[in-house]
């Protein structure tokens, strides 16, 4: 009787808690958006429900509605304008001005070896802060950008937890060599290959650690980083601390994925007849004793392959100041399982900036580490093919103790037919892990008897060991050689190391109407890779080892010239000397030149108050590509410009 009295008190409350989250639900506002410049409506205005993915956009005539919680938080964006959020306090009509954002205009974009003002960008730069990237439970930085920038094509490269994506700007380059983009972190350009164990050479950035994304488009932006440069290149800028009292931060977030929708096979009935239809007609080969081999299950394999995944995601992060030095530390726990069964990917990351300033502010010093530490269940991706071609008529499991108790094609005599997929799944242990470290030191000098002129010195080192396994027993039904079982244990192990050394000046002067920013350095890049691999089964054992390193040396330069605001001219110059490459063919030039004029400056259009920005550009560069396929071969640089680089590994042509 008591436990029939207490059910009952917990049907009540869970129906009052419903209906009070039903009436929560139920606020519905409405509005209209209008510009603070001439009171126009905004169509196309983003209306988001602060901390939530529920949202909506205004309709041609600036007019919206969208249901909310009592008490939520709206936030208003639209390009060009400023960001607001607004409390519905009870409200149900909200008319909102939008106020254009006379600051992004003087925002600073992060271009290669310096900074440049937004309004004066000559080529075509690209910039997003972490207001505006992707939410949810995120493993990968790249998450954040997809859909984000014109031109800029991010695609996963499998969907896996984890998994690395297919970036691309502007579409590829080359047939044969690398397309991808350069990726360069707090000024450090990361080694694109990754050493194994880890499917993301990205993953050792949390994504909740990035301040910024700025994607450089064309060649007369991109041209400054020279053979590299080709496929574009991406600039990521982490979180620094400000100075201040302490502030502690957490944010954390659970997520379900669930899949969607399956491809549409046939079941058991359907395939059997079929068959029968097939067998009769004579035309397919079909005999009694291959229709004997069908089985009396009804299996549809793509549902037994599949999981609802739950996934979170936790960070934790301090800043302020001690002793007037500025930090941010910062801890990231990811858990993010594949809607495949047993895939899944556990990422631990440290993330330390400091950020000192001494003699007055003459003297700023950039001190970053950025650590990971991944383990990565990749399962067997080739379970999804299987599970769509399999005999829907076969069971999971026969109780066949000599392939562990699953169904094979083997036990009826086939030694061609596929592969059982829920057995490639259970009976696959592929796991890796991997460890990296990015840690650089930017430090930037102010010379106190020349103001103009900054010395800039960036030391960093990019540090990766993976290893891992893939490994399945030797009663694996999926994999034999004609009939007999083999097994399967493959194991591997990499390390990835790049040194870098830049050092460049940068002299700045505003004379009257005439603004001219030069910058002139060197650069000195190293990378070394190993890699071990054994793959063995019962009939064979091969092993495969590799060492590569290779060097690259540049001399660098840029001009950025401003007249009276309005007319704008950037010229850069790079040359490039690659161990990749022969010694007849080592170094190349590489030139860019572009113009700028500031439409909306001029007098004509200085009254019209429905265009906030208009600039016409022009720009030409040439880039390099310096990732070509090949083998490594040893070799050594030549003496150049007085320097001196030997013992190094270069590519044979």
């Amino acid at each position: 009787m008591k436990l029939y009295l207490l059910s009952k008190k917990v049907f009540i409350l869970v129906f009052l808690f419903s209906g009070y989250m039903a009436m929560a639900q139920s606020n519905k506002v409405t509005g209209r958006v209008t510009s603070g410049d001439d009171g126009t409506t905004l169509p196309g205005v983003s209306i988001l429900e602060k901390g939530t993915t529920n949202g909506t956009v205004t309709d041609a005539d600036g007019n919206y509605s969208i249901s909310v919680n009592s008490g939520a938080t709206l936030v208003y964006s639209f390009v060009g304008y400023a960001t607001q959020e607004v409390a519905i306090a009870g409200r149900s009509t909200i008319d909102l001005v939008l106020l254009a954002d006379v600051t992004s205009l003087n925002e600073v974009l992060v271009v290669g070896y310096g900074e440049v003002q937004k309004k004066d960008a000559t080529g075509a730069v690209l910039s997003m802060s972490n207001k505006d990237f992707n939410k949810g439970v995120l493993t990968s930085p790249q998450e954040l950008i997809v859909g984000k920038f014109a031109g800029v094509s991010v695609t996963s490269n499998s969907g896996a937890p984890g998994s690395g994506s297919t970036i691309r700007i502007r579409g590829g380059a080359s047939l044969s060599a690398s397309n991808d983009p350069l990726i360069v972190i707090d000024g450090f350009p990361v080694d694109n290959t990754s050493p194994g164990g880890l499917s993301n050479p990205l993953s050792v950035l949390n994504p909740n650690d990035i301040e910024t994304f700025t994607v450089l488009k064309d060649a007369s932006a991109t041209a400054i980083y020279g053979s590299r440069a080709s496929n574009g290149v991406i600039i990521i800028t982490t979180k620094k601390g400000e100075p201040g009292k302490l502030q502690l931060s957490y944010s954390g977030n659970v997520s379900v994925s669930t899949p969607v929708k399956y491809l549409d096979v046939m079941n058991a009935t359907e395939y059997k007849a079929l068959v029968d239809e097939l067998a009769l007609t004579g035309v397919s080969g079909i005999t009694d004793a291959d229709k004997a081999k069908l089985g009396d299950a009804d299996t549809d394999w793509q549902k037994e392959i599949f999981r609802n995944a739950i996934s979170h995601d936790h960070n934790l992060s301090a800043s302020g100041s001690i002793k007037e030095i500025p930090y941010r530390i910062s801890y990231g726990y990811t858990d993010q399982q594949g809607i495949l069964k047993t895939t899944g990917v556990q990422r631990n990351s440290l993330n330390i900036n400091l950020t000192p300033s001494l003699f007055d502010g003459s003297l700023k010093l950039s001190l970053s580490a950025k650590g990971s530490y991944t383990n990565s269940n990749f399962g067997d991706a080739g379970a999804v093919g299987s599970a769509v071609a399999f005999d829907p008529t076969q069971p999971v499991k026969d109780g066949n103790d000599l392939y562990g108790g699953y169904f094979s094609w083997l036990s009826k005599g086939i030694t061609n037919g596929t592969g059982n997929p829920v057995a490639m799944l259970e009976q696959t242990d592929n796991q890796g892990t991997a460890k990296r470290i990015i840690a650089n030191a930017l430090v930037e000098y102010r010379l106190p008897f020349f103001k103009d002129i900054k010395v800039n010195l960036n030391v960093g080192l990019d540090n990766s060991i993976s290893d891992g396994y893939n490994r399945a027993p030797l009663e694996s039904g999926f994999i034999h050689s004609t009939g007999t079982l083999t097994g399967r244990d493959n194991t591997y192990s990499g390390k990835n190391k790049s040194e870098l050394l830049d050092f460049y000046v940068d002299y700045s002067k505003q004379v009257g109407s005439h603004k001219i920013d030069l910058t002139a350095g060197y650069g000195w890049q190293h990378f070394y890779r190993e890699a071990q691999n054994t793959d063995s089964n019962t009939l064979q054992t091969t092993n495969f080892q590799s060492k590569s390193e290779n060097f690259l040396v540049s001399f660098f330069g840029r001009l950025n010239y401003n007249y009276n605001g309005k007319y704008l001219l950037t010229a850069t110059l790079r040359q490039d000397g690659s161990s990749r490459f022969s010694e007849e063919n080592r170094w190349g030039l590489f030139p860019a030149v572009a113009l700028g004029w500031r439409l909306k400056d001029e007098n004509f259009l200085a009254g019209v108050d429905q265009i906030s920005d208009l600039k016409l550009r022009v720009g030409y560069g040439v880039t390099g590509q310096q990732e070509i396929p090949g083998q490594y071969s040893k070799g050594r640089i030549r003496e150049n410009f007085g320097r001196r680089t030997a013992g190094i590994r270069n590519r044979s042509g």
